[in-house]
């Protein structure tokens, strides 16, 4: 089997020398060397010529007559959730739905992360006694990493 920190080792050589901001989600090597990276960018996206240099220099720099291997390298899609702290750095701002791990969700926008928590705003229209027309009440909820199980951009076509 192909040793997982020898691809993490070259695939962050790859990233060194680009220095273009890119950073690994994931990295997995399977029992039969199939090796997926997933890529992401702390501004902007993932190009494909960035998949390509990553992969190029993981393919020259292991033998594939000492062991085959499939190797995909690809960039962090928003159809998946966010894995890894610099994703929640880079999507602040951005309106997330955050669902829980005992259960229950949350959607608004993302306003602050560090490694332990994350900062989602939320606003609601509500009814003040004595007034006539609704209130819009904002509030920001604390959540803590470990009490969360998934978090995915909204995606909105406005």
């Amino acid at each position: 089997m192909i040793d997982k920190k020898l691809v993490r080792k070259l695939v962050e050589e790859r990233m060194a020398e680009l220095d273009n901001g890119l950073f690994i989600v994931e990295l997995n090597v399977s029992s039969n060397n199939v090796i997926q990276v997933e890529l992401d960018k702390h501004e902007g996206g993932v190009s494909v010529d960035d998949c390509i240099r990553v992969s190029r220099n993981v393919e020259h720099n292991l033998d594939r007559e000492e062991q085959d291997f499939e190797l995909q390298v690809s960039s962090a899609g928003l159809d998946k959730g966010l894995r890894v702290f610099a994703q929640y750095k880079k999507n602040i701002g951005r309106e997330v739905k955050v669902k829980f791990v005992d259960s229950g969700s949350i959607e608004g926008e993302l306003v602050a992360a560090t490694e332990e928590e994350i900062t989602v705003r939320t606003s609601r229209k509500e009814r003040i006694e004595g007034r006539k027309k609704k209130e819009t009440i904002i509030e920001d909820h604390v959540v803590p990493m470990e009490q969360i199980k998934e978090t995915k951009i909204i995606i909105s076509f406005k």
